[in-house]
């Protein structure tokens, strides 16, 4: 019996994938699901697994785009498994010595061009044309007799770019998967389609190290291995704020306004097939170890390949962390449709102004960039403004100065 293997839907708006890799080969023996191929789409990359056993017969190429429900390979069931198909590891299998074998006759050498008078000398008319083109006579090769430079040679010479140092010169076109230029769309469109500005502050990060430094070992060893990071802490500021400025967790739809009372927190997050945006659900209702749970959960399966379609479907406002990139400023780009993005940096000690003397301090610049069609920017500035307020005093904002409870500890 022959089955037709086809494209499963990964997700209600995707019409089309393409194949990124095959991972056997037409006429292999495959068994039930078995990871046969891995498939992109615009959100994510998924694995394919064989419905049945049998020998497969591959109907599509690596790197094609097929339809959802298009047939992309055929299962033969009635075959039987090949005896031995299993391969050896390559460790065990014992060298096989081969009979010397008769070494090739050399290869007629062409006899080497003589050189003469005439070789690399340009013609007048060549010479008139090299030296119109500042060219020297010796970078030009002659295909004239003996040698000679023509006036042909002349004019398809080009000057100099620079002499090779004879290192590697190569170059490689490579198409992009589909999930990278699905990424690059919304970029464009996010930057082409939104009223995007971005409005900076910056957050004395001591007061969260202080409590950091105080909890996060008693916190990762009661949460089985769950760390108390940065992470946390921007998460429930940023649905602190977004209760405060509700303009921040809506999006345009055409002429109206979609405002949400919840809020879906999406974390970029970097994988082996670019960068992913994973939500955290209900972000508002979750405590700091349910936000590094959630975090730690998405950030693996992004990590693993294993990200979902409805891991990324959703999100009111996005974070994004170039700071562990060693970022110091940033302007992100909007995740449409949604209204908002926070950019975190990295955290350098610099000298600032406190009670009017200078002190040194672990400083974080934060970046809110916006879609100036549906938030005005005192609503802006007073949203990052709240979570400079809540990160600089944490005790009191998102701790509700009781630490062992928020922590759960």
């Amino acid at each position: 019996m022959i089955l037709e293997m086809k494209v499963p839907s990964p997700g209600e708006s995707i019409k089309e994938v393409e194949i990124a890799t095959w991972l056997v080969k037409d006429g292999d023996y495959v068994e039930k699901d078995q990871a046969i191929a891995e498939v992109d789409s615009d959100k994510a990359t998924l694995e394919l697994p064989a419905e049945a056993s049998g020998i497969i017969t591959l109907k599509a190429e690596e790197g094609d785009a097929v339809a959802v429900g298009a047939v992309v390979c055929l299962i033969d069931t009635a075959a039987t498994k090949p005896e031995g198909s299993a391969p050896a590891p390559a460790a065990a299998a014992a060298p096989v010595a081969e009979a010397p074998k008769a070494a090739p006759a050399p290869a007629p050498v062409a006899a080497a061009p003589v050189a003469t008078y005439a070789s690399g000398t340009p013609s007048p008319a060549a010479r008139k044309i090299l030296d119109e083109k500042n060219i020297a006579p010796a970078s030009v090769t002659g295909t004239g007799k003996d040698g000679r430079i023509t006036k042909d040679d002349a004019v398809n010479a080009t000057p100099s770019m620079g002499t090779p140092t004879g290192g590697s010169r190569g170059s490689e076109r490579t198409k992009l998967s589909m999930l990278r230029r699905k990424v690059a769309e919304r970029l464009v469109s996010a930057k082409n389609e939104t009223a995007m500005l971005t409005t900076f502050n910056e957050v004395n990060m001591t007061p969260i190290n202080l409590i950091r430094n105080q909890y996060k070992e008693e916190f990762k060893a009661k949460h089985a291995g769950v760390g108390l990071g940065y992470m946390s802490f921007f998460t429930k500021a940023v649905t602190r704020a977004l209760k405060l400025y509700p303009d921040v967790n809506s999006m345009m739809d055409g002429d109206y306004k979609i405002a949400y009372d919840f809020c879906d927190i999406s974390i970029a997050v970097s994988g082996p097939k670019g960068l992913m945006v994973p939500v955290v659900r209900n972000a508002e209702n979750l405590t700091f170890r349910g936000v590094e749970a959630d975090i730690k959960r998405l950030a693996i399966r992004a990590r693993d390949g294993q990200i979902t379609v409805d891991d990324m479907t959703g999100g009111t406002f996005t974070i994004t962390n170039g700071g562990v990139f060693g970022s110091m400023l940033s302007t992100p780009i909007i995740n449409p449709p949604q209204s908002g993005i926070l950019g975190m940096h990295n955290i350098i000690e610099r000298p600032i102004a406190v009670n009017g003397k200078v002190e040194i301090h672990p400083m974080m610049y934060v970046a809110l960039s916006y879609d100036h069609r549906i938030i005005d920017g005192k609503e802006s500035v007073g949203f990052l403004v709240a979570i400079k307020e809540a990160l600089e005093n944490p005790m009191e904002l998102l701790l509700d100065n009781n630490p062992k409870r928020a922590f759960e500890l």
